[in-house]
């Protein structure tokens, strides 16, 4: 009889999908609260959204405990900025700090994939898109996670953005209004949710402008 070794790994995928798409002078970041193992529902209320700054946020899906490690990392950075600046860390300035923390650690990665959305020093809306070794792009609107193969081919049907390689450079923004935006994630989320099992429950929408930062919440399917 073969003798058979543990099949361990480090690393786990926790499930579902971010969303984040910037406007003239908004950024709207969605993310679902559901957690899963495998088949397993671990919790339907875990926050994927991390606010790093006051015009600067984070949604994270993959192993969520080296989301938690990484989200760590960027705050006592952020910390130290501050402390050395006296003032917080633009939006662009943390999506650069992001790219290099995830590529320090590039050969034992953060199984993380992460969209960072904010407004810029102009009160523009920015989005930045990573894989897990730290490459990334600014983005007028970006999907990570499980159900991103789902999103991502709508969200490009409705928005269109233009491509990187004309000249003159376009603006990285979708030229929805803000309750456009909003909708416009809901109805991405309610239709991934019928066809991803690591995506549902609730919906948590993060809204930044130049009155600041607010939340709204949408009931997703449960089963």
């Amino acid at each position: 009889m073969t003798k058979q070794h543990a099949n361990w790994s480090p690393y786990d995928n926790n499930g579902g999908s971010c969303v984040a798409i910037a406007g003239a002078d908004y950024c709207v970041i969605a993310a679902d609260t559901r957690m899963s193992t495998g088949y397993n529902i671990l919790t339907r209320e875990y926050s994927k959204i991390c606010q790093l700054a006051d015009k600067c946020v984070l949604a994270s899906s993959g192993f969520q405990a080296d989301v938690k490690a990484l989200q760590k990392v960027l705050a006592a950075r952020h910390l130290t900025y501050q402390h050395q600046h006296n003032k917080q860390m633009s939006c662009p300035g943390m999506g650069q700090l992001l790219s290099n923390t995830l590529y320090y650690k590039r050969f034992f990665p953060y199984y993380a994939f992460n969209v960072l959305g904010g407004l810029d020093s102009e009160g523009k809306g920015c989005v930045f898109t990573y894989d897990a070794v730290g490459s990334y792009e600014r983005v007028g609107y970006s999907a990570q996670g499980s159900g991103s193969t789902l999103i991502m081919p709508f969200l490009d049907n409705q928005l269109k953005s233009p491509s990187p390689l004309l000249l003159p450079a376009q603006d990285a923004v979708t030229p929805l209004s803000e309750d456009e935006a909003i909708a416009l994630v809901k109805t991405c989320f309610a239709s991934a949710t019928e066809r991803d099992i690591y995506t549902g429950d609730k919906l948590e929408i993060l809204i930044l402008n130049r009155d600041g930062l607010r939340r709204e919440y949408l009931e997703l399917r449960k089963d």
